[in-house]
């Protein structure tokens, strides 16, 4: 296996992947809409598909919700390993905005700061930042 890619069906797709844009930086791209595909019809407006390519090494696929329900779980976590005291405070900090802090950004004992927060769309991040 090469990597995992994490996949979020989220609603307000376009909103949302600039949400996270500017707490991760990166780019959007591979955007697609459901305009003009049939089986989407009633849905027009919402993504299918988009990217946000963080660097080139990490990538998060998101979709619009359609007919389901999603429920906003917590059964997954996602763990950017990130690259500096200054990154994991920043982001928490973002994330924390709207979201709801789980474990406080904190020094640890396995000589790292960490926190988890889940965000305004009850996503889980498991930040870390190894000293």
């Amino acid at each position: 296996m090469k990597k995992i890619v994490p996949h979020l069906r989220i609603e307000n797709c376009k909103e949302q992947i600039e949400y996270y844009q500017k707490i991760f930086g990166g780019e959007i791209k591979n955007t697609q809409l459901s305009d003009g595909i049939e089986m989407f019809k009633g849905h027009e407006g919402k993504y299918i598909h988009a990217e946000l390519h963080i660097n080139d090494h990490c990538t998060l696929y998101m979709a619009d919700v359609f007919d389901e329900k999603i429920l906003q779980g917590t059964n997954i976590l996602l763990g950017p390993d990130l690259d500096s005291e200054e990154e994991i405070t920043r982001i928490y900090d973002e994330l924390s905005k709207d979201g709801e802090i789980k474990m406080e950004l904190q020094d640890t004992f396995w000589g790292a700061k960490h926190a988890i927060v889940t965000d305004r769309n009850g996503i889980s991040w498991e930040l870390n930042f190894t000293k």
